[in-house]
């Protein structure tokens, strides 16, 4: 015969808030009720009324993380199952943020019936006087991402059972938003043990005494708070490009902006090669408001969206990296390289490139390194190459000539060694502007 575990959610709270089929059904099983934990106050109750149960506490102490606690939880109650049918309870409703549950319910071997139980946010919304239409997320704390997290709603953190927890969350929220950004600890609610604490985010830790029945409200954030999120940047650029924004941004084309996105582009090389860390941040962005520039043109004439772009390059970066993302190994530099190559001939579905107009706004330095990358110009040949220098002095046309032909030669020359002719130069540049406006002083 199939054996069966069947689920049962203890509340938020007391035992007042146990149905009586619940009750009954606790009160009269014959053998011990399995519970993740004891620390609830129905189990306190029960136990005070003769029921009997078997814990899973010390389980928590023997594993460094909750995954590995959890599975070894639904190990446990699935051998137990395996000799009879058990009851399994758990605070609040066995489907809301119960690992354990979701976990039992994965296996086929035992039949899982969810009895049931009153989950704590029917009484959670009523004291905190929200409504989850607006937007609702509710988030375990003992497992999530920062980057998961929407503040734009009514952001509830369960499971803030101790000290350790609450700094956790404390912190990375600190990421996002003030110390002073107000914050509500509700413990135990509809229990007649409720209490609830509205305190600054940097007091969350440090506060109140906590418990397993304890969760954290953080109200929806203000736009202007969110200024550091990528969908604020969008929202800004949308609305300087919108009927009512910036005439200057919204006559832009993709020509005009052009000539913006090389300036911002060297601007951006020079903090690098200055070692500007507070101005690298400002080129980045300026770099970044090009992008979401063209972007946003792209949009509004309807042919592409930022998603596009952030799609094309996520794809693109995975393709190209499959000793990453898939099962290739490569070890070497020289591996990695011709994979990349290879995989970019295949998507490009050409042998070669003919001149066009893209290839005309590129500087004539980074094409002649380009060229060069796949034969070595001897440096005897650039010592022929100025030694003609003299020969041509006083024939401009042909003194020109030669001249181009030693540039090509040496960005050539960078070019097979790996280095870009335009950031050497630039740095050559900026060192001798450096050195002329210390001597004039």
């Amino acid at each position: 015969m199939k054996h069966t575990i069947e689920v049962v959610g203890l509340g938020g709270g007391d035992i007042n808030q146990l149905s009586l089929g619940i009750y009954r059904k606790l009160k009269e099983h014959a053998n011990p009720i399995f519970v993740r934990t004891k620390d609830h106050p129905v189990v306190q109750t029960l136990q005070e009324e003769g029921v009997t149960f078997h814990s899973y506490d010390e389980i928590y102490e023997q594993y460094p993380d909750f995954q590995t606690v959890y599975e070894e939880i639904a190990n446990s109650l699935y051998r137990e199952a395996e000799e009879g049918s058990i009851i399994y309870a758990v605070p609040g409703h066995p489907m809301l943020a119960e690992k354990t549950v979701q976990l039992l319910l994965a296996q086929q071997e035992v039949e899982v019936k969810i009895i049931g139980g009153q989950s704590f946010l029917d009484d959670l919304f009523s004291v905190l006087q929200i409504d989850p239409i607006d937007g609702f997320q509710f988030v375990d704390a003992t497992s999530f991402r920062r980057d998961e997290l929407e503040y734009r709603q009514h952001l509830i953190f369960c499971q803030v059972y101790d000290q350790m927890v609450a700094s956790e969350v404390k912190l990375e929220l600190l990421e996002d938003l003030p110390p002073e950004y107000p914050v509500t600890i509700v413990d135990a609610v509809g229990s007649s043990d409720e209490r609830i604490k509205t305190v600054a985010l940097e007091e969350l830790d440090r506060s109140v005494e906590f418990s397993n029945l304890m969760s954290v409200y953080v109200p929806p954030a203000i736009s202007l708070e969110l200024n550091h999120k990528f969908y604020r940047l969008h929202d800004v650029i949308r609305t300087l490009r919108g009927p009512n924004g910036c005439p200057w941004d919204q006559k832009q084309t993709h020509t005009s902006l052009r000539r913006y996105l090389i300036e911002e582009a060297y601007e951006l090389i020079d903090a690098i090669n200055k070692e500007d860390e507070e101005n690298l941040i400002e080129e980045l962005g300026d770099v970044l408001l090009q992008v979401m520039l063209h972007s946003q043109i792209g949009e509004d004439e309807g042919y592409f969206t930022i998603e596009d772009v952030i799609r094309s390059v996520t794809e693109k970066m995975i393709r190209r990296h499959p000793h990453v993302f898939g099962d290739e190994v490569l070890e070497t530099e020289e591996e990695l390289r011709d994979s990349w190559a290879a995989i970019k001939q295949e998507e490009k579905k050409e042998q070669s490139r003919t001149h066009t107009e893209e290839d005309a706004m590129v500087p004539q330095l980074m094409k002649a390194a380009k060229i060069g990358q796949t034969k070595e110009v001897a440096v005897s040949e650039l010592e022929q190459l100025l030694a003609k220098l003299d020969q041509k002095e006083g024939q401009s046309e042909q003194y020109e000539a030669a001249i181009g032909e030693i540039l090509f030669a040496i960005a050539s020359y960078a070019g097979y060694h790996k280095i870009n002719p335009e950031i050497a130069l630039h740095q050559v540049i900026d060192k001798k502007q450096s050195t002329d406006k210390g001597s004039e002083r």
